[in-house]
């Protein structure tokens, strides 16, 4: 670990201790296991995107701050934080910013928390939403495998303050597998949502050499089922990050898989890699192709699917169900 000026700088990859004595790993996949050694090609011009910049993104910016939010648009390195914080808009990542799980597409800080979470948190996150004036917010989070129901409970209480204190805010929570544990899943989809959401990130013969151990394909649909049948009334969602390996009869089979359990919504993007520890990028997705498979998921039934190469998850989510591929198609992103 280097310093400047007295201050510790830990790079990608590297232990550190938080500001509450959490030992993590930085970006969450250690050096040493990485793939350094695999060149980093050079990024279409399709992806490339402006710099975040401001008034707008400076308000969101110290909101979060203020209130001392982690948000998966910093953690996950996601490519627009700009458009989306200069929008107004930010998806706010609960229970901390270390992650129990260390998936090796993915950003976040891995670590054990064990067991801390910040009591203050709901009224911290409904506070936020309040002083930004969402009508819609993303709540995703850490995966928390340190807590018995992985924090299910603490997810629900987030969700039900946001409501409380903004009765008028649809929330969607885009949720960790809670590993499998359907009483979990209950527990968050008995609060107040619009949308329940959870990954499978990948086609399932890719799940094993993307996503942590722990995750699983199979764990990922039955989670997705579970909040369907417990609560039909509201929408539920997931997404894939294409460029890793996959087939399009790959992709067909986890549109078949996703809609023969009831999803609703699927978003596809272009798998980035976030450090250079990281997965490689396998190719970069032409735009025409994500259209294409826009395309085939509507023939499938789906009510929207959101594809592009720079979307995410998360991405326009209160436009989901405007049928213009949340504005892409018009050439509006």
């Amino acid at each position: 670990m280097n310093n400047f000026k007295g201050i510790p700088i830990v790079k990608s990859g590297e232990k550190y201790r938080s500001a509450t004595g959490i030992v993590a790993v930085r970006n969450g996949v250690n050096k040493n296991r990485g793939w350094a050694h695999v060149a980093a090609e050079r990024k279409p011009a399709w992806l490339r995107v402006k710099l975040p910049t401001g008034a707008d993104y400076g308000k969101v910016r110290r909101n979060v701050r203020a209130h001392h939010l982690a948000t998966v648009c910093e953690e996950s390195m996601c490519p627009n934080i700009g458009e989306c914080w200069s929008a107004g808009t930010a998806t706010i990542m609960l229970m901390g910013a270390i992650c129990t799980r260390a998936c090796r597409f993915c950003a976040v800080d891995t670590g054990n928390p064990n067991g801390w979470l910040d009591p203050l948190e709901p009224a911290n996150a409904a506070e936020s939403v309040r002083l930004m004036d969402l009508r819609y917010i993303v709540l995703t989070s850490v995966d928390r495998d340190d807590l018995p129901d992985g924090g299910a409970a603490h997810y629900a209480a987030c969700i039900e303050e946001i409501r409380r204190v903004n009765p008028q805010t649809r929330v969607e929570a885009l949720t960790p597998d809670f590993q499998g544990s359907i009483a979990a899943v209950h527990a968050v989809v008995d609060a107040p949502l619009a949308v329940f959401a959870h990954n499978v990130e990948t086609v399932e013969r890719l799940t094993g050499v993307v996503r942590d151990p722990r995750a699983g394909y199979v764990q990922s649909l039955t989670v997705l089922e579970a909040a369907k049948i417990h609560r039909p009334d509201i929408l539920t969602k997931s997404s894939l990050m294409l460029g890793l390996g996959e087939s399009s009869a790959e992709i067909g089979v986890v549109m078949d898989d996703l809609r023969a359990i009831g999803v609703d919504l699927l978003t596809l993007g272009q798998y980035l890699r976030p450090t250079a520890n990281h997965l490689p990028v396998e190719r970069y997705v032409h735009p025409d192709e994500f259209v294409h498979y826009r395309d085939i998921g509507l023939a499938r039934g789906f009510v929207e699917v959101v594809s592009g190469p720079l979307v995410r998850s998360s991405y326009r989510a209160e436009r989901v169900l405007e049928g213009t591929n949340v504005g892409l198609d018009a050439g509006t992103g």
